[in-house]
């Protein structure tokens, strides 16, 4: 189903020709696993995250109310993703986030918690699994329209990948996890600095 649903949005952007680019594409590992994170202003940048990262699928962590549809649900399921409660993650998510990378996926985590267009504080839970599961963080940056109908009138989609954030290196640290967050953050304050700086 994953690689249905890809086929049929990159023929979606090819019928409406939308420029579609991913800025810094050298910076993505060639293989998983490792925990990829993004700043999240709409549904939109689930998709092109996604498409950013093909051929490796990502293992996207969604908010739980989406999967109380059953139909929406077993969609969700089959694209790989899982459902989390955004204002209690439990034990279970996290080892369910941690079992994916384990088996050598890439999991997908926005860590503003919710789509907004703030710099909020982000949430500590995507430097938690990284560090659990040793693996590494890659922070996106979308920019581009924020609905399917912006989408269609203004054309250009851009997603920009920062370098990826290796914990091994952080070991030392008292408070590895809120030092790892505060890097997403400085990574997302950089992209965005890049982006106001560019013509992309």
């Amino acid at each position: 189903m994953y690689r249905f649903a890809k086929t049929i949005l990159v023929f979606l952007l090819k019928i409406f020709r939308i420029q579609y680019q991913v800025v810094y594409r050298e910076r993505i590992p060639k293989s998983g696993p490792f925990v990829a994170v993004c700043t999240h202003r709409t549904w939109l940048d689930i998709l092109f995250l996604a498409l950013a990262l093909d051929p490796q699928p990502v293992h996207f962590m969604a908010k739980q109310e989406l999967f109380q549809n059953k139909f929406i649900g077993k969609l969700l399921t089959s694209l790989h993703a899982f459902p989390v409660n955004r204002n209690n993650p439990g034990p279970g998510v996290m080892k369910n986030s941690i079992k994916r990378l384990k088996d050598g996926h890439i999991v997908g985590i926005f860590p503003s918690g919710t789509r907004t267009m703030e710099n909020n504080s982000l949430k500590k839970g995507a430097a938690w699994i990284a560090n659990k599961a040793n693996v590494p963080i890659l922070p996106a940056v979308y920019h581009g329209p924020l609905s399917w109908r912006q989408l269609v009138s203004e054309k250009k989609i851009t997603i920009l990948i920062g370098e990826p954030i290796d914990l091994k290196q952080y070991d030392e640290q008292k408070d590895i996890v809120e030092y790892v967050t505060q890097k997403i953050n400085d990574s997302f304050i950089k992209l965005e600095i890049e982006w106001n700086r560019s013509s992309y």
